[in-house]
C-alpha cells in the first residue's frame, strides 16, 4: 500500500511513515495541495496510492459514483477529528495507526476500491 497525505494533515506524518520505511506522501510535498477533491483522488489513482482524508462527505459521494462508474480509486483511509485530531500532538498516532494499516496491506495494489477508518 502507496499513501498519500491530504493537505489538512501535517506532512510529519509522511516523514514518519517513510522513516519506517513506507512509501508516503504528504500533498502538500507533490504540490496536490491545491487540487479539489474529485482531481485529487484521479491524481492518487494515477499514482497508486490511498489517500488519507478527514473529508468523509465529499470522497464518500465521490467513491460512490466511480464505483457506480466501475472506475477503480487505490483506496480512501478516512479519519474524524473527535477521535483522531490532526493536531501536532497525535501526529506520533497517525504515524503508527497507519504503518499497521500498511504492513496489513502490504500488497501495492491491496487496498484497491477500499475504504477504511482510522
Amino acid at each position: 500500500m502507496r499513501l498519500a497525505i491530504d493537505h489538512h494533515y501535517s506532512p510529519l506524518i509522511a516523514a514518519g511513515l517513510r522513516r519506517r520505511g513506507h512509501d508516503a506522501i504528504a500533498a502538500i510535498e507533490a504540490g496536490w495541495e491545491a487540487e479539489d477533491d474529485e482531481p485529487l483522488l484521479a491524481l492518487c489513482a494515477d499514482d497508486r496510492r490511498a489517500l488519507l482524508t478527514n473529508d468523509v462527505a465529499d470522497f464518500a459521494v465521490i467513491a460512490r459514483r466511480w464505483a457506480a462508474e466501475g472506475r477503480p480509486h487505490h483506496g480512501l483511509v478516512l479519519s474524524s477529528d473527535a477521535s483522531l485530531p490532526r493536531t501536532r500532538d497525535f501526529v506520533g498516532r497517525y504515524v503508527d495507526a497507519l504503518e499497521a494499516m500498511m504492513r496489513d496491506h502490504s500488497n501495492d495494489d491491496g487496498f484497491i476500491d477500499r475504504t477504511s477508518w482510522l
